[in-house]
């Protein structure tokens, strides 16, 4: 019920707050005898972490080094629960000590306060983006055990709007040269670049769109009711902080579409000859990349004046300072990564329960 914990059959439960001592993650249904690559693990994380020398993300310095505590033994997993914490290295707690008492706009302190009669404010606590660490270590090793059974699996994703800005040309899902604003258009990156360190000189932030591509994925994964695996990736996808939107193949764009399906052919490797239902269609995957776009509101920490009310409900207008990403978009592209490796993994083992251990063609 408290909602911690995501997946049936590969879960990941996370626990700890921004400002705590530290954050962790138990991953259960782990399968047993399956290599991974520590080093990986933690080369995603640097992906997600702050205080990058570019300075178009929050200042804060966390190293975000991975201790894995249990689940792995020379190397392999044991098919017993994989836990891991990360310890909190930079918090500064005082730099929020003036909105104790305060319910700031578009932060979780009045929801919080309403349902468990009190909050930690500090960097948001349980509702802070820092727990998304714990997404992503997940993420990668979900990633990793799939790969060990579909080697040429990839889940690839990109910032393919940054406010106002878009990218000249559609993004195919193809990989791209790693980047700070994880912008797959290499002529885009220093405009976006100049176009952000201006939002960031102004004391302001914007949104981003971020789009997701699993590529060689199998077919036949995914419930057909009520644990739809793009019901399953939405649930998922909207669980990331700041999350407001999430579409799935063409998405909104299928209300003034002529059709909505796709036609099928002997011809191709996946037997349809479009894509418009992004990988999924019966709540099943078709074996076509599975392609989701995630839409991310602007950074709620600014410096603008807005209207606010103490605890008390007296009206007051507050500025938040301390350390803020302009864009929380750019950060949140490994961590859609992760996501999407924990659901599609979840669903494979649920597909191998039920059906055996072999692939239809």
């Amino acid at each position: 019920m408290p909602g911690n914990t995501i997946g049936q059959a590969f879960t990941l439960t996370s626990w700890g707050e921004s400002h705590g001592t530290a954050i962790g993650g138990v991953l259960d249904g782990v399968p047993p005898g399956i290599s991974l690559d520590i080093e990986k693990i933690q080369k995603a994380l640097d992906r997600r972490k702050p205080g990058g020398p570019h300075g178009l993300t929050s200042p804060r310095q966390e190293s975000d080094q991975i201790h894995i505590l249990s689940g792995l033994y020379e190397g392999k997993t044991l098919g017993t629960p994989l836990s891991f914490l990360i310890y909190n290295t930079d918090q500064r707690s005082g730099d929020y000590d003036a909105f104790k008492n305060v319910y700031r706009p578009g932060h979780a302190d009045y929801s919080y306060t309403m349902k468990y009669g009190h909050v930690d404010h500090r960097g948001s606590g349980r509702a802070s983006a820092r727990e998304t660490a714990i997404r992503v270590a997940a993420g990668e090793i979900a990633k990793q055990i799939l790969q060990s059974f579909f080697p040429t699996l990839q889940v690839t994703a990109a910032v393919i709007q940054l406010g106002s800005q878009k990218l000249n040309a559609p993004w195919l899902g193809h990989s791209y040269p790693e980047n700070p604003l994880f912008c797959p258009e290499e002529r885009t990156i220093q405009p976006w670049t100049s176009y952000l360190n201006d939002i960031r000189f102004q004391g302001r932030s914007v949104g981003a769109l971020i789009e997701v591509h699993v590529k060689n994925m199998p077919a036949g994964l995914g419930e057909p009711v009520y644990d739809k695996l793009d019901a399953d990736l939405a649930k998922a996808l909207m669980s990331i902080n700041a999350v407001k939107g999430v579409e799935i193949g063409d998405g909104f764009s299928c209300v003034n579409a002529e059709n909505g399906y796709d036609e099928l052919s002997a011809e191709t490797p996946t037997k349809h000859l479009t894509n418009k239902a992004g990988g999924i269609v019966g709540g099943i995957s078709t074996g076509q990349d599975i392609i989701c776009r995630v839409a991310l509101k602007p950074t709620s920490s600014t410096l603008q004046s807005r209207k606010a009310l103490t605890k008390d409900e007296i009206p007051v207008d507050v500025s938040i300072t301390g350390r803020h990403d302009p864009c929380v978009g750019i950060r949140a592209v490994p961590i859609v990564e992760g996501m999407v490796s924990l659901v599609i993994m979840d669903h494979f083992l649920r597909w191998q329960g039920q059906c055996g251990s072999k692939f239809r063609k």
